[in-house]
């Protein structure tokens, strides 16, 4: 009899492990894994542009040169700012919204100054914009050469270089799978060359909800004491692809090129600004080079738990149908909110590959420049001395 027992003991175990391993795939976190679902709308206006995974297979990427637009832009932003009917700031560290502009009509001069804008102000809004997929894509192309995700679907019609992001009342996320800090991230940072001017268009959003809020990592940097700042200057942290090629074959999903791990400076230096910026994303990062893992994991959850939860740091936009978001992938790291359900989201995005990430010390002999902290440069244009001395007296708040 003890064989039989044994036998029923071993499958027992093993039924366990398969619905472990069941319940683990059906799991949908919003983050990792991809957009699958679909409510079988085939009068859905935009049914051409729902998600759709090619079983192809392509090269890994290697390094080219890109030249980021901003370094031939006008400083004062003649064109592009002269054209608008009303630019407005939303947050002192982040933000910036643009009235009055028909972006199917922007000049290459008036690109090249957006492009400027966006690095300096982390993201830059538009509303009420009929540019299409392929306009969009055409002014992404502009800024650099364009990425095409390993993983995440691509509209039904094609167009490899288009990632798309679709929710409907097919597929609830389900909180038991995710935490709302580890949604923050910045696009493919395990990339060899990570994302720079990114845009994305919402075609279809729920009457509220679904906004999407950007945190700045100038900010952040700003934020720190200067001894920290140093300490973070000289590090390096290993950015994956692991868990995103994880979720698509869990899924049963094709993994279009193999997924990587890559090393980048935890400060970088933007090309165009020379300020500097913390660049760890709690999406994709995974631990610093070097450390202690206790260390490595108390200095990430530190550094995520500034970016995902402090206030003074972010901008929260609301989405409209035909509004536009360009943001700079090296410099803002951004979530969504998964309040809509079951409402429809559905948005189109064009990522435009930047340069290697380059640390501060890189930076600096390669340009013969100092490398500069974005608040005291601020600062330093209204006027005030660049050396704010904190009295520590109390004080109360009375908002």
């Amino acid at each position: 009899m003890a064989p039989v027992a044994v036998q029923s003991e071993n499958e027992t175990v093993q039924n366990l492990k398969t619905s472990a391993k069941t319940e683990a795939a059906a799991l949908i976190n919003p983050f990792y894994s991809p957009a699958i679902a679909d409510d079988g709308d085939t009068t859905y206006q935009y049914a051409q542009f729902k998600p759709s995974f090619p079983n192809i297979s392509w090269e890994p990427l290697k390094e080219i040169e890109v030249t980021d637009r901003g370094l031939a832009a006008d400083p004062t932003k003649k064109n592009l700012l002269g054209a608008a009917q009303k630019v407005k700031q939303l947050t002192p560290a982040i933000g910036t919204e643009i009235l009055g502009i028909d972006l199917r009509n922007l000049t290459n001069p008036q690109k090249d100054e957006l492009a400027l804008l966006v690095a300096e102000r982390g993201v830059v809004f538009f509303r009420d914009q009929e540019l299409d997929i392929y306009e969009q894509l055409e002014i992404a192309r502009h800024f650099g050469p364009l990425h095409k995700h390993a993983t995440t679907p691509v509209p039904r019609v094609g167009l490899e270089e288009v990632h798309v992001v679709y929710n409907d009342a097919s597929r609830r996320p389900d909180p038991s799978a995710f935490t709302k800090i580890e949604l923050w991230h910045s696009d493919v940072s395990y990339e060899i060359q990570p994302p720079s001017t990114t845009s994305l268009k919402v075609i279809t959003t729920p009457e509220y909800g679904g906004d999407t809020l950007w945190s700045s990592g100038y900010a952040l940097y700003s934020s720190l004491s200067r001894g920290f700042q140093i300490y973070l200057e000289g590090l390096s942290a290993v950015h994956s692809a692991v868990a995103q090629a994880e979720g698509n074959r869990a899924a049963g999903l094709p993994v279009r090129r193999k997924e990587i791990e890559t090393i980048h400076p935890v400060v970088r230096v933007h090309p165009t600004t020379g300020w500097k910026t913390v660049y760890v994303n709690p999406g994709f990062t995974r631990r610093i080079v070097g450390l202690p893992k206790a260390e490595s994991d108390a200095v990430l959850s530190f550094l995520f738990h500034q970016i995902s939860e402090n206030p003074d740091h972010q901008v929260r936009f609301k989405w409209e149908p035909n509004s536009i978001a360009f943001w700079d992938n090296r410099i803002a790291i951004h979530s969504a909110t998964f309040d809509f359900w079951p409402a429809v989201r559905h948005a189109l995005r064009a990522t435009p590959h930047g340069e290697k990430p380059e640390s501060v010390e890189d930076y600096e002999k390669r340009t013969g420049k100092q490398a500069k902290d974005r608040q005291i440069e601020i600062w330093k244009q209204q006027g005030i001395a660049a050396e704010v001395k904190v009295t520590h007296k109390p004080r109360g708040y009375n908002d």
